[in-house]
């Protein structure tokens, strides 16, 4: 179905030159019917100058006269004669001459963010050659020392979907030719003991520490290791008992009690 030239202006006009309800005018134009009766009423599309659907083919007076003598009539836009544009399938891209100095620095972006994609792709997404793309990517290209590379989608060469759509395949492409052969593996976490409601929970019991080692509680072993970490320069490490001036030894000097 063709759509509406300007249907505002069109609304307008049917409005001041017609006695269609305003739910019919908004059906045809596509607007809210409250909208159309603010236009009645001066509301809304303020200056905006009244387009006659007839004259620029879009309706034929019949199908006015038909809907105004009924109003539960929709009006339905004439058919056009004029051949209608088909969208191209294949072949290259076209691309506005103000936006083609913008290639390079697309074909850029792809290359450095997008290394999946082939020459192909590319090449369709922003409608260049492959001689360029192998330029820029071996860096031969004329103007490679001022390239900054941009999204085709930033600059307006493609849209956002079709980017997406390219990428997709392009990673499920590489997918097939390059499996992984190393499978990450996750260990399974320790099993978590359940708790039996029927068993009655066990109190908790600490480990007991191990035991330290017990200090000497004799006194002489005690004096004797004492003598023996002074820094006296007259004291001998290698005797185990020190010797007093009197030639005894310190149990004569320090007894013990029985």
């Amino acid at each position: 179905m063709s759509l509406l030239l300007m249907p505002k202006a069109t609304a307008v006009w049917l409005v001041d030159n017609t006695t269609l309800s305003f739910l019919q005018i908004g059906e045809f134009c596509n607007l809210h019917e409250l909208e159309v009766q603010a236009i009645a009423d001066g509301e809304v599309a303020i200056g905006i100058v009244g387009l006659d659907p007839v004259s620029n083919g879009q309706l034929i007076k019949e199908e006015i006269e038909r809907c105004e003598a009924n109003p539960a009539e929709r009006l339905k836009i004439a058919k056009s004669d004029i051949p209608q544009p088909v969208a191209r399938q294949k072949g290259p891209r076209y691309t506005p001459v103000s936006k083609r100095a913008d290639k390079p620095d697309a074909i850029a972006w792809l290359l450095r963010s997008q290394p999946d994609l082939s020459d192909a792709q590319i090449g369709r997404l922003i409608g260049t050659t492959k001689p360029t793309i192998n330029a820029i990517r071996d860096r031969t290209h004329w103007n490679s020392s001022n390239l900054q590379p941009r999204s085709p989608v930033e600059v307006g060469l493609c849209s956002h979907q079709e980017l997406h759509d390219a990428v997709v395949l392009a990673v499920q492409r590489a997918a097939k030719r390059n499996p992984k052969k190393v499978e990450t593996v996750v260990e399974a976490p320790e099993a978590v003991p359940t708790l039996n409601p029927n068993v009655a929970p066990q109190a908790f019991e600490p480990t007991p520490a191990e035991p330290k080692e017990k200090t000497a509680e004799d006194p002489m072993a005690a004096a004797e290791a004492l003598f023996k970490n002074s820094n006296d320069p007259d004291d001998s490490l290698d005797n185990k008992k020190e010797k007093s001036e009197d030639g005894g030894t310190l149990a004569d000097i320090w007894p013990t009690k029985d």
